[in-house]
């Protein structure tokens, strides 16, 4: 009888050193979150609550390409297709009526109608002003003019305010010359805001022409 009690004894002790090591000690949560030593939550992503992804912006544009279109579209329309200003410049990059004609756009009410051609009109431009201002990238990028440090990006989005003519005649009188457009923006205050944006990609196009 006491062999036999010892016998069971034994098991139940196995049984439960053996049960013991498959329980987790101090085991973080593995739902996305860490605790913390005063028992509060940080949450860490992915997280199973949406509300944790409500302040998120996405995409996250930064310095990208993607950052730099949609921030001079910003700034010229709020980002809208169809405005028109009050100096008849259309569309969410304001292009006026001129600057289409240069590079192949005829109708400037269809245009002002069609969102994907407004962005190869933008793609456009770039190229033919880049290829107009290689000279002076290459020459300029990274030095300070007026204070400003001079980069492709800050050089292509001036040139989408005031013309590659005004930015040539900032730079060649080292910031002397306060090129501005008609609402009084300077292409100083571009070249600052727009600058450090990832614009290599972009082709230098000799007559760019949207296709």
């Amino acid at each position: 009888m006491i062999k036999k009690g010892i016998f069971y004894i034994s098991i139940i002790l196995i049984v439960a050193f053996l049960s013991s090591g498959f329980k987790p000690h101090n085991s973080p949560n593995s739902n996305g979150f860490t605790s913390l030593e005063n028992k509060k939550l940080l949450y860490l992503f992915p997280s199973q609550n949406d509300i944790d992804y409500v302040t998120l912006k996405i995409p996250f544009k930064g310095l990208f390409f993607i950052g730099y279109k949609e921030a001079i579209a910003h700034k010229e329309s709020q980002s809208n297709y169809g405005k028109i200003n009050s100096l008849g410049y259309l569309g969410k990059y304001q292009f006026g009526i001129e600057t289409l004609r240069a590079i192949g756009i005829k109708d400037s009410m269809a245009f002002l109608n069609n969102p994907t051609l407004q962005e190869k009109a933008f793609i456009t431009l770039l190229s033919k002003n880049k290829y107009e201002l290689k000279a002076y990238i290459n020459y300029f990028e990274g030095k300070l003019v007026d204070g400003v440090k001079i980069t492709e990006s800050g050089i292509l989005a001036a040139a989408h305010l005031g013309g590659t003519g005004s930015v040539k005649r900032f730079l060649n009188s080292n910031g002397e010359k306060k090129c501005k457009d008609d609402y009084g923006t300077s292409v100083r205050t571009y070249l600052r805001d727009f600058g450090g944006f990832e614009t290599k990609r972009i082709k230098a196009v000799k007559n760019a022409q949207v296709k």
